[in-house]
């Protein structure tokens, strides 16, 4: 019993196990990472559109909120409260929003409305600015 038992042994020892070295471990996450960081910057640019469509569909939203204003009363707003367009909650204030929203000019014949992003999506520095006008012409006044 006890040969068959040390049989066992000698052959458990010289049998090798096929597996992966540190190294190579090591050398696949060093490559895995590269692909990220050369990733990064494509995923940046998406990241900036997809934020950008918040911006222009909320400045819709704010128009037609300014186009029923003016349809009641003959006048445009430049009181957000006023035209029922209520501010959404940045991530700054633990929300989701990623601009903040005003009325740069309000008259009896036009307005202007105006997002301003609240973070800088690519790290330049600038920050992203958007306007809608009384005709709802959407424009980009500043590029991130």
């Amino acid at each position: 019993m006890k040969t068959k038992i040390k049989q066992k042994m000698t052959l458990l020892k010289t049998k090798k196990l096929k597996a992966y070295t540190l190294t190579e471990l090591m050398v696949v996450l060093v490559i895995i990472g590269i692909l990220i960081l050369v990733a990064l910057p494509i995923f940046d640019d998406l990241f900036a559109d997809a934020y950008a469509i918040e911006a222009k569909n909320q400045l819709k939203y704010l128009a037609s909120r300014e186009q029923t204003h003016y349809q009641k009363y003959f006048k445009y707003s430049d009181d957000l409260n006023e035209i029922g367009f209520s501010q959404p909650k940045t991530i700054h204030e633990e929300g989701d929003a990623r601009y903040t929203y005003s009325i740069v000019q309000a008259s009896k014949a036009n307005f202007i409305a105006r997002a301003t992003a609240v973070a800088d999506f690519d790290n330049d520095g600038i920050l992203n600015v958007w306007e809608i006008n009384h005709e709802g012409q959407l424009r980009q006044i500043t590029p991130d």
